[in-house]
């Protein structure tokens, strides 16, 4: 029987639904497997509570946890409102503002964030101790010691954050300002309103976006960080799961102030989430960039010298200080090359994983909108899946461990999955996640569908698409995502930590290790060598903002 044109239309039509519904399926299976694998370090922490220590709460109660909660919220507090001032304000200046150097210091502004709180805490502490090159420049001007400031208080350590951490609000406030017109801001001004009161009233809300994004970035850095609490030796959560863990060898209270610490984390996003309510701004007009005033007087000169003097104490400094140190101190050998070869090992291989399994989730949420309305485009195992990157370094490690241990008990086999390498680059997948979807996701939406419709008329199957179209338009997104998950994996450091094998250090362990006995000097090789890892994704960001 000879089948007719319209039927054999019909045929490949009826083949096009059904290879549509095979591949959102599929798409729907991938993001749900994903989905689980990010959860399944934080289910063991909410099932922890089921049996409780007492005792051990007891003493925990009676001697650290109150000040646990104190130190974590006084820490959460300053940073937040420094890295705020910081950040904006720079922000504010560089953009509005016209002045001599101002094109280099905008640059020099970013860099801080190339050096891990860690290790600018381990900077600061050997510049300001007695002995350091603090005192040295005391005692050449006739100054006592006794003039030394001492910075081992909440103080201190909060300088440490916000030195470190207020690139996130000033790179994020800075690109919002770049967009925005002055329109809006010259009106205020000519309805009477001072330049204090149309920044407060005016500018502040129109960027909040963007800062309140920066600042969530800096208070998920804040409670997560490890490295930088243990060398000013201020308790906070991730200090006592460690001690717990490691001191007091109970994992399941671990856990359990694992689990709170989450929490806080949680209800930090969602109250970010809430007050920004619906509010959105827009502005039309000449860009403020367009419009810069030169800045001048007395009070420009003290302005420009208080932003070169933030770029000079939290990357000019230390950066001399640490290759100072490094080309003064010997002994390392055949040591530091094995911590390098170990870093960049396991930073290869973890961003291959995270790169590949965020390709999937990509390609899974394309398939899944391209079938389904749009309040079934699976955001939600979307953002399930790329939850990861909220969870503090110690709190997914205790998670990871106690998950697999479980999954080995079931199995019946010993130290299977935690003895090797693979609970560390499972950990790294879940923590990095977020970071190497963004630009691929990105770079997904610029792909447009009659991109994809012009291939297939051309005959190409599934197999040529991939290879010929997608893979060649999502190479600048990939490159930006390998790029910036390479170095975090390479900076990480309580995952690492807690979950690497035995005898397996990297670099930012053997630094956790010295700095915790104050050899301030040997570990400012490893230190120097990531801090240099830490400048190619500035400079990358740098020059594609320039574009």
């Amino acid at each position: 029987m000879q089948i007719t044109p319209t039927q054999q239309s019909t045929v490949r039509h009826v083949d096009k639904i059904r290879h549509g519904f095979l591949i959102s399926n599929l798409g729907w299976f991938a993001l749900a497997i994903i989905a689980i694998a990010v959860l399944l370090p934080v289910i063991p922490l909410v099932f922890s509570w089921l049996t409780v220590d007492a005792g051990l709460w007891s003493h925990l109660w009676q001697t650290q946890l109150s000040g646990l909660l104190a130190n974590t919220l006084i820490l959460s507090v300053f940073v937040g409102i420094g890295a705020f001032v910081l950040g904006v304000s720079l922000a504010w200046l560089v953009v509005i503002y016209e002045f001599p150097g101002r094109k280099i210091l905008q640059w020099c502004l970013m860099l801080p964030i190339a050096i891990p709180p860690y290790i600018l805490a381990f900077v600061l502490l050997g510049f300001t101790d007695f002995g350091g090159a603090l005192e040295q420049i005391f005692k050449s001007v006739g100054l006592s010691s006794s003039y030394l400031p001492d910075i081992r208080n909440s103080l201190g350590v909060s300088l440490v954050f916000i030195l470190s951490l207020y690139p996130y609000v000033y790179l994020l406030t800075r690109a919002s300002l770049l967009k925005k017109g002055q329109a809006s801001y010259e009106s205020a001004r000519t309805l009477g309103y001072s330049k204090q009161a149309a920044f407060w009233k005016l500018i502040i809300p129109m960027t909040r976006p963007a800062w309140m994004a920066g600042l969530a970035l800096v208070l998920m850095e804040t409670l997560a960080d490890f490295g930088a609490v243990s060398i000013f030796n201020y308790d906070t959560f991730t200090t006592a799961i460690y001690k717990s863990w490691f001191g007091l060898f109970s994992l399941e209270t671990a856990a359990q102030l694992a689990s709170i610490l989450l929490l806080l984390v949680f209800l930090a996003l969602l109250s970010e989430r809430f007050s920004r309510g619906a509010a959105s701004y827009q502005e039309n007009g000449q860009e403020f960039s367009k419009f810069r005033k030169p800045l001048s007087g007395i009070k420009g000169t003290l302005v420009q010298l208080a932003a070169w003097l933030v770029s000079l104490i939290a990357f000019i400094l230390p950066l001399i200080q640490l290759i100072y140190w490094s080309l003064t101190t010997s002994g390392y050998g055949q040591t530091i090359i094995n911590l390098l070869s170990n870093t960049i090992q396991l930073a290869f291989v973890a961003t291959a994983i995270t790169l590949v399994v965020a390709m999937l989730l990509v390609f899974a949420q394309r398939f899944i909108k391209n079938q389904k309305a749009k309040q079934y485009d699976g955001s939600l195992l979307t953002e399930v899946s790329l939850s990861g990157y909220a969870l503090p370094g110690t709190v997914l490690a205790v998670g990871v461990v106690i998950s697999f241990n479980a999954f080995e008990s079931w199995l019946g086999l010993e130290q299977w999955l935690t003895g090797g390498i693979f609970a560390l680059l499972f950990a790294y997948a879940v923590r990095f996640m977020r970071i190497a979807h963004g630009p691929v996701d990105n770079a997904m939406g610029q792909i447009k569908p009659s991109i994809i419709e012009a291939s297939m008329s051309l005959g190409a199957n599934s197999k040529e698409r991939l290879w010929r179209v997608y893979i060649p338009l999502l190479r600048p997104g990939v490159l930006t995502a390998m790029l910036m998950v390479f170095v975090e994996v390479m900076k990480e450091m309580p995952a690492t930590l807690l979950l690497r094998p035995f005898g397996w250090d990297t670099l930012s362990v053997r630094i956790y290790e010295l700095t915790s006995e104050g050899e301030w000097q040997l570990a400012a090789l490893p230190a120097v060598l990531l801090v240099m890892v830490g400048i190619i994704p500035v400079i990358y960001l740098i020059k594609k903002s320039e574009n």
